[in-house]
């Protein structure tokens, strides 16, 4: 039972998203078409980011037998891990295809050979690490996993959009774009089955395991998606952007309410 939810949770967050983004960006709701998402799916996402960690995660954590000081040491590492790999992932972009305009993508820059091989391995890589944290999630308690699959679907969304902006320019057609960024999101399902087994035969870890997957969403929403949101803006924007900020949160009450019910 626990893995068949695994299983339909990574599809949706992994290949639902992708199918959003594109729905999304065909009704013109996705920002302009030279970035990754407008500013509302982006508070959007980054409210469903922070609640999933702070009121569902990083709660369940601590409610274990685990020790305080380890799982707070934990997501400190986690957080500081985060941003060395945005920094290596940064440099290794910058280094390979030297100085030339890079497109800009969920905060990141990418430098692209043709095709964009590049961003979909890059986005590949992340889809199974967010398979894991989904993973993760759902051994903990059904309803942590309903909780975590709608955050990573949220915050993939902007970020799927930016990667079919980039594959559109590569690509003989739209059709293409979507079916690569989509066999890179099905990654996500092979994260949930790993994770899966990999959790199960480490049960003792699985407080720390939540701890990471807080620090990952902690990370992609403070320092990937809210600076995209900190410019200066009218009042009515300004508040717009908040409004969009909590419609995240409570989405996430919301899904962890329903999935309680029917757990």
């Amino acid at each position: 039972m626990t893995l068949t939810s695994i299983i339909l949770a990574t599809l949706a967050a992994g290949i639902g998203s992708v199918w959003l983004a594109a729905l999304l960006m065909r009704l013109g709701l996705g920002g302009r078409t030279d970035s990754v998402g407008s500013p509302h799916l982006l508070s959007l996402a980054a409210g469903a980011l922070l609640a999933t960690a702070f009121m569902h995660l990083l709660p369940e954590a601590f409610e274990s037998q685990a020790d305080a000081h380890a799982l707070f040491a934990t997501l400190l590492v986690g957080v500081v891990f985060f941003f060395l790999l945005d920094k290596a992932e940064l440099w290794h972009h910058g280094h390979e295809h030297g100085h030339a305009e890079p497109h800009a993508h969920g905060g990141h820059d990418h430098g692209l050979p043709p095709g964009g091989w590049a961003v979909l391995m890059g986005d590949s890589v992340h889809c199974f690490g967010d398979g894991i944290l989904i993973a993760s999630a759902f051994m903990a308690d059904l309803r942590l996993g309903a909780v975590a699959a709608v955050a990573v679907l949220a915050h993939e969304i902007p970020h799927h959009m930016g990667d079919l902006v980039v594959l559109r320019q590569n690509s003989p057609s739209r059709r293409v774009a979507l079916v690569k960024v989509s066999l890179a999101g099905a990654v996500t399902v092979l994260g949930g089955v790993a994770g899966y087994f990999l959790v199960e035969r480490l049960q003792d870890f699985l407080p720390y395991f939540l701890v990471v997957a807080s620090s990952s969403f902690v990370y992609v929403a403070l320092a990937d998606l809210i600076p995209q949101l900190q410019k200066r803006l009218p009042a009515r924007e300004t508040l717009i952007q908040i409004a969009w900020l909590i419609a995240g949160m409570v989405l996430t009450t919301l899904v962890s309410g329903a999935a309680h019910h029917t757990h």
